[in-house]
């Protein structure tokens, strides 16, 4: 599933051809959205943004395009009726005179008022989004010291996002790393110090993230492996998908345990819990 920084790439990348363009023709494939096709045709878009992992296109007519990508939903931007070659199912369409955005595959799509649009339930429940500029580390430190937090599993809280909004499954892995913490401790078993580091590693990878298309690791380090050779999936990561490779830090293998059907990735010699074994 695209996590924060992948949806915010699409928003800016979306927004270049769609901001202050007028639509020539929306069209929804779904039955019960296809009432919006005049609604949203000739409107101009004000702005495309996201909130966590949902996008959200503004129109002038104060309505708003909501849509989450879920596991398998796609935007493409191509130049006015080149369709992509792609057997995914075409379900929202956005043309201006010289483009158009198209989202494939995904089915959580919503056409909302500004009154509808806080009470959306995927919108209403997001934290801070560790993306937002107006977000800082002392924001993330006061959710970790909360009472609805601070005494749940780090491993279950940095995929909730009411916790903070627009972190997944990689980023959950390459933030806890960082920060040198184990998956299964909680807020309440952790020094301030900890807590800090935390809280700075969550911003500072998630926006990492945005600013290189999804690379976590050490960028002299990647320059480095990239001199040697490897391609991209394998210099990405410090953990994610490194199951049984060696850590950078201390050489000891990378492991992936299952938790709720989710893996995570952990080395134990850099991660260890503060728990009593």
């Amino acid at each position: 599933m695209p996590e924060g920084p992948e949806i915010r790439r699409a928003a800016l990348r979306i927004g270049k051809v769609l901001n202050g363009k007028e639509t020539r023709s929306v069209a929804f494939s779904q039955p019960h959205l296809q009432r919006f096709n005049n609604a949203l045709s000739g409107e101009t878009v004000m702005a495309v943004s996201s909130r966590g992992k949902a996008m959200l296109t503004h129109f002038s007519n104060e309505l708003t395009l909501y849509s989450h990508n879920q596991l398998y939903g796609r935007w493409y931007v191509v130049k006015r009726d080149k369709l992509p070659a792609t057997g995914r199912t075409l379900r929202v369409a956005i043309h201006t005179e010289t483009h158009s955005a198209l989202l494939y595959s995904a089915s959580d799509i919503e056409v909302l008022t500004p009154e509808q649009l806080p009470l959306q339930k995927y919108l209403a429940k997001l934290g801070p989004d560790a993306l937002d500029e107006g977000v800082v580390w002392r924001d993330v430190l006061n959710r970790l010291l909360s009472k609805q937090f601070y005494k749940r599993s780090l491993a279950a809280l940095y995929l909730d996002q009411a916790f903070v909004a627009g972190i997944g499954n990689y980023l959950r892995s390459e933030i806890l790393h960082s920060a040198g913490l184990h998956p299964f401790d909680r807020p309440c078993d952790l020094t301030r110090a900890q807590l800090g580091a935390l809280s700075r590693a969550t911003l500072d990878l998630t926006r990492q993230s945005l600013a290189t298309a999804g690379i976590t690791n050490s960028l002299a380090r990647v320059a480095l492996l990239k001199r040697n050779g490897l391609t991209r999936s394998r210099y990405r990561f410090v953990v994610f998908d490194r199951q049984g490779e060696a850590c950078y830090r201390c050489a000891k293998p990378i492991e992936r345990v299952e938790v709720s059907s989710r893996r995570l990735y952990l080395c134990r010699s850099c991660q260890p819990s503060v728990k009593p074994a």
